[in-house]
């Protein structure tokens, strides 16, 4: 039997698992970004420094590799780029690169809401020499965002026309288009939600609520918890896998993966934040933490078993029969002195997973390329009660602190 040849479009900590098993079924591994020492890249049979940009070199290394399956999630840069070198290279993929555009492009993703009538916040362009009477579409205070960024950065809450100008060449520059968006600020529930297409059919795998918390005068409020199933399951998948369904109609994906970020509002329903082709990365872990499936086993059934994929989604319950939560703490920029107490809140029963992302000497950065969090923890519990607890004890006891003792993460809260 000929052994498969995988590319693996990603090499950070959330690949490093999906690399680990695909070698352990005997796949080939093949393990591919910008990153030269992307720590997935320790674990694969073969590794490529190569921009995943670069679509015409990363499709010829696909071809001299003879690789005949390829993977990336969990980032909506990586899911757009997966989509247009599969097209160049001849390999399996769930969506087209014209398609793909609709769920990468914020303005193109307005624009198919708007036509398939799905509930979201009013959005509108604004360039460098906006008028104020601009604003007025979409109210203040609003939320301002890249037109094609990823991984909430360049995003604000801000309450005048002058906020916006002074933040509107950072937002501009985590984008390729020299606009930015302007949104109406949802402060319902939030919500992410992951889902497969399985031969035409919608299936769910996840509803997790998804809750922030507020630090710096001016900035969008962080994630600082996504917790595993969602208390509001029942009340909004009905709604929401509807919404999704006719997203997955419009960019003809038959089998394949979108998630969405959304609102809710009791007595008021659903608003869409987005939609991607894409699981979502840095709480994936979260589902089999969870009692549920392996999303890296359900990325390689989608590329050399859909019979086991269709499986897998059979045997699956949503509601889970446990809870997990991502806890995610952010940091002032300054350089770490002393790790300890978050090392020792890595111990406590009931934290399953821990990752400091700083360690003593390191200097805390934000802006392109820096790190996604300070500190992150995957947590487990049997009931939602006790995985608050948990929380709550977190939230008090880590700290990363600087030489003078002062600490530099954010202050996490609970959400009521």
């Amino acid at each position: 039997m000929t052994q498969h040849r995988l590319v693996v479009l990603g090499s950070m900590d959330e690949f490093v698992e999906l690399v680990k098993l695909a070698r352990r079924q005997g796949i080939y591994t093949i393990v591919c970004d910008g990153y030269e020492n992307g720590p997935a890249k320790a674990f694969a049979d073969k590794a490529y420094t190569i921009d995943v940009r670069d679509i015409d070199g990363v499709a010829d290394m696909c071809r001299a590799e003879q690789a005949d399956g390829i993977i990336a999630s969990f980032s909506d840069l990586l899911a757009e780029c997966l989509v247009n070198i599969a097209a160049k290279a001849g390999l399996k993929c769930y969506c087209t690169p014209e398609k793909i555009r609709y769920l990468r492009e914020k303005p193109l993703m307005k624009e198919m809401f708007r036509q398939l009538g799905v509930p979201t916040p009013t959005s509108i362009r604004l360039n460098a020499d906006f008028a104020d009477e601009e604003l007025n579409a979409v109210g203040l205070p609003c939320v301002i965002k890249p037109a094609n960024g990823y991984g909430s950065r360049g995003i604000y809450v801000v309450n005048s026309a002058e906020e916006i100008r002074s933040h509107f060449s950072t937002t501009a520059s985590y984008s390729s288009f020299d606009y930015i968006l302007a949104e109406t600020y949802n402060q319902g529930y939030e919500f992410n939600m992951m889902t497969w297409m399985v031969d035409g059919q919608l299936r769910l795998l996840s509803i997790a609520d998804r809750e922030k918390s507020h630090e710096i005068e001016g900035d969008i409020p962080h994630v600082s918890r996504i917790v595993y199933p969602s208390r509001f399951t029942d009340e909004v998948k009905d709604e929401a896998m509807a919404i999704v369904k006719k997203v997955a109609d419009f960019v003809g994906i038959t089998t394949g993966p979108l998630s969405m970020q959304f609102f809710y509002t009791p007595g008021q329903g659903v608003q869409v934040c987005e939609i991607a082709g894409r699981m979502f990365g840095y709480e994936h872990e979260l589902v089999t933490y969870a009692g549920g499936m392996s999303v890296e086993q359900l990325l390689l059934n989608y590329v050399y078993d859909e019979a086991a994929l269709k499986e897998m989604f059979d045997a699956h319950d949503p509601h889970f029969s446990r809870f997990s939560a991502g806890l995610y703490f952010h940091g002032y920029e300054g350089t770490v002195a002393d790790v300890s107490a978050a090392e020792a809140a890595a111990k406590l029963p009931g934290v399953a997973e821990s990752l400091i992302y700083y360690q003593p000497g390191e200097t805390i950065g934000h802006g392109v390329g820096a790190k996604p969090y300070a500190v992150r923890y995957y947590l487990t519990a049997d009931r939602r009660e006790e995985l608050d607890a948990l929380t709550r004890q977190l939230y008090e006891q880590v700290k990363v602190c600087d030489a003078q003792g002062n600490n530099l993460l954010y202050h996490n809260q609970m959400q009521k």
